[in-house]
């Protein structure tokens, strides 16, 4: 397993090198031709995101960015150290960690839930679950551009997983391989 690891300080004109980065990288990696845009775009909101997310904060550590190809798949890590709170991607998936434990999630006052789509409370706030539903405002402004984000990243991306927690969090993105071919 061969990996990549690129650290920028959270500013915004760093996010275009570490898009020129991946894409090199995941061409190297054999990542299809036709999806490279992609991946450039995925990673250009990944960074966008977490460089936010740091300013927001006022936190000075760098964004991190791990680069790693498998026998038949590309990853790439985008990391912060931004506190976060809980959401959902679309599709009503919490985001907040892989496995969300049903007294994690509970249903809201409408009957909504986990399972059913529509509003989940986790940790007291309020979360998008379905396209249906408008979720409740959120105090810090930051947190909708993030969210957005996020829906563009699942657009792109088929296979994406969020974790979050106090600490930061993580973007982990993955697109099969072939067989590279080498000039």
């Amino acid at each position: 397993m061969a990996t990549v690891e690129l650290l920028f300080s959270a500013l915004p004109e760093h996010v275009r090198t570490a898009r020129l980065v991946a894409a090199a990288v995941a061409r190297r990696a054999g990542v299809d031709e036709a999806v490279l845009d992609e991946v450039r775009l995925a990673v250009g909101e990944a960074c966008t995101r977490a460089v936010g997310l740091h300013m927001s904060h006022g936190l000075s550590s760098p964004v991190r960015v791990s680069l790693i190809e498998d026998e038949k798949k590309f990853s790439i890590e985008v990391g912060d150290e931004a506190p976060h709170r809980r959401f959902t991607l679309p599709g009503g998936t919490l985001g907040a960690g892989a496995s969300a434990a049903p007294q994690d999630a509970k249903a809201n006052e409408n009957g909504n839930g986990p399972g059913g789509g529509g509003l989940v409370e986790a940790e007291g706030a309020l979360l998008p679950g379905a396209r249906d539903e408008i979720p409740e405002p959120v105090p810090e402004e930051d947190e909708g551009d993030g969210e957005m984000g996020l829906a563009v990243i699942s657009g792109l991306v088929d296979d994406v997983e969020v974790t979050t927690d106090e600490h930061g969090g993580v973007i982990r993105m993955s697109w099969p391989t072939t067989e590279p071919v080498l000039p």
